[in-house]
Formats: C-alpha cells, structure tokens, sequence
C-alpha cells in the first residue's frame, strides 16, 4: 500500500477509496449470526438478564453524559455541518398571540438543519459498508434511499442498557493526550485493560479514553478534525471478536488517522458494522472517567428514533 499523507479528514477519506483492497474479497457475504433477516446486529445480545446485571453497578448513584455539547461551528467529517436558528412564530413586529390563547403568550421554536453525523453519536448498520454491501448482505442500492433507509434504520436499534468499560489509552501510553495517528493494538488493549483491571466481556460497551477531545477540540479545531489517535486495524478485528455491542471513543472516528502504516483508513467502520453489526460510539465524553478512574459503570442510551436515519447524536449517560 501506499504510504499516506493525509492533511485533512476529506484527503484521508478519498484516499481510503482509492486504496482499499481485493475488491473480490470485498464482495463475499456471510450472513449474520443473528440471522439472515437481523437488522440489529449485535444489540441482540441485550437481554433482561443483561440489563439486570448493568443496573448493579450503580452503586454510588453517580451519572456523567456521555455527550459533548455541540454548537454550529462544531468541527466535522466534510461536509457535515449544523445551524441552528431560534424563532417566535406570529410573534414579529410586536404582534401578540393573547387573542388567540387568552393570556399573553410569548415563546421560543428552534429551527435546525443540520447532518446527525456531528459530534456525539451513534454509528448505525447502514452507515458504512464495503463495495455496495452492508450489514447483513443488504446491498445500497437495494435499501437506501434519498428519503430514509428502508432497512438498518437508526429507528430499528432498541434501548442500549448495558455494563459499560473504559480503557484509559492515555494513560497507557503515559501522556494526556495522544498524537494524531498514533495507534493502538490488540496487544496494547490487553496490556492496559490488565493494569486498569477491566475485563471486556461478551455485551459490553466498550470505550477508550485517548485525551484527544479534551485535549484539542477547544484549543485547536482544526487539528482535531484533521486527524486522529486511535484503533488499527488489527485492534479492530481482535475487539470483533469479543463481541462488544458497541466500540467508542473520545475521538470523531475512533481509528487512528493518519492509520498505521500498511492499514486502510477508517476499516474499523467495515470490521464493526458490516462484518459484524457492531455499533461505533463517536466523540464520546471519557474525560471524567479517566480523571476519575471509572472503568466499569451502567451505559445507558435511548437514541431518537429517526425513522430511516442512518447516524444520531446521542447523550449516552454512564451511571455508577
């Protein structure tokens, strides 16, 4: 492969098409394990016996939002942007709405336009796939439509009450932020989930703490966009494996960009949603946590239910 200069996320983006793979290998389809119909993928491991178990972490009665808050000049994956108005209908030039209510009535609306791929959010199985297909064998051009898609819909994905873990990436690596494409492995994973005593089990939320949004999104927006630290690839397909329901970080792509040399930019997506129907957490709030040293806590998220949606922005709540 090869090497790559990345200077912004839209280079890094164009550059991954140019330089993925066998496309042959990229056309095979295996069914999910969750059957030929699933469209949840990995949320299939929510159980009541789950939830159950999550909800006896709160111990200390402690919550943390999981979601930064946004704003209109928030930095994003071009061309994603927000804006954001706020209205008084039938209220301009002093026109009042008493007669219509009986009092006088005075408020505020909101009008937004905006992509749900910023800042904080959740990943659906539509997202991102490979050569046409998706999640499932579903191929694009046979579900997404300009006007919603008609499978693997943000709307499908129930309640996400799970045992959530955090892995302190920084802190294994000694440093309060990490570098922009400095990347981390399965080996690097296992070492410091080890020292940090957290144990990644089959339906866990899995996030990792990097210091990068705390440590650049305010100081330095166009660095934070531009690149990333993060997972390889490698790191990727060994967290597959522990069958998470999702994977996040405090990061807004959680691979590494630009990627560990020999790796294909943003694969992670492909090892997660398409193979996989793992859910990605982006731009998640850890900072607290790492401070606090909480790797183990309730995760708790009830994303709004856009119907043919294909990311949101989300607030996840940790409680413990």
């Amino acid at each position: 492969m090869k090497k790559l200069k990345i200077l912004s996320v839209a280079g890094a983006f164009f550059l991954a098409l140019n330089l993925t793979g066998n496309a042959h290998a990229a056309s095979e389809c295996i069914p999910s394990k969750y059957g030929k119909d699933d469209q949840i993928g990995a949320a299939n491991l929510i159980t009541t016996a789950s939830v159950a178990a999550a909800a006896k972490l709160v111990v200390k009665g402690e919550t943390h939002p999981l979601g930064i808050v946004i704003d209109p000049n928030m930095p994003a994956f071009p061309p994603r942007k927000m804006m954001l108005q706020v209205v008084q209908p039938n209220q301009q030039f002093g026109r009042s709405m008493a007669g219509d209510f009986g009092w006088d009535i005075v408020y505020n609306d909101d009008v937004t336009q905006l992509w749900w791929g910023t800042g904080p959010q959740i990943d659906g199985l539509g997202h991102l796939g490979e050569s046409g297909m998706f999640y499932n064998c579903n191929k694009g051009k046979e579900f997404a439509a300009l006007t919603g898609l008609k499978k693997l819909g943000i709307h499908t994905i129930p309640p996400i009450v799970a045992r959530g873990v955090m892995i302190d990436m920084a802190k294994h690596f000694g440093v309060t932020t990490m570098e922009a494409g400095q990347h981390f492995d399965s080996s690097d994973i296992k070492t410091a989930a080890k020292n940090q005593g957290v144990i990644i089990k089959a339906g866990d939320v899995v996030l990792f703490h990097t210091g990068w949004t705390d440590g650049k999104l305010a100081s330095a927006p166009k660095s934070w966009v531009s690149g990333e630290p993060g997972l390889s690839n490698e790191a990727a397909e060994y967290l597959a494996t522990l069958n998470p329901i999702a994977v996040g970080a405090d990061t807004w792509g959680i691979e590494a960009v630009p990627p560990k040399k020999g790796d294909k930019v943003f694969y992670g997506h492909v090892t997660f949603l398409k193979m996989n129907g793992i859910y990605i957490l982006e731009t998640m709030n850890t900072g607290r946590l790492a401070k606090e040293g909480v790797n183990e806590f309730m995760f708790v998220l009830g994303q709004a239910r856009l119907k043919g949606a294909v990311q949101m922005i989300i607030n996840p709540v940790a409680m413990w």
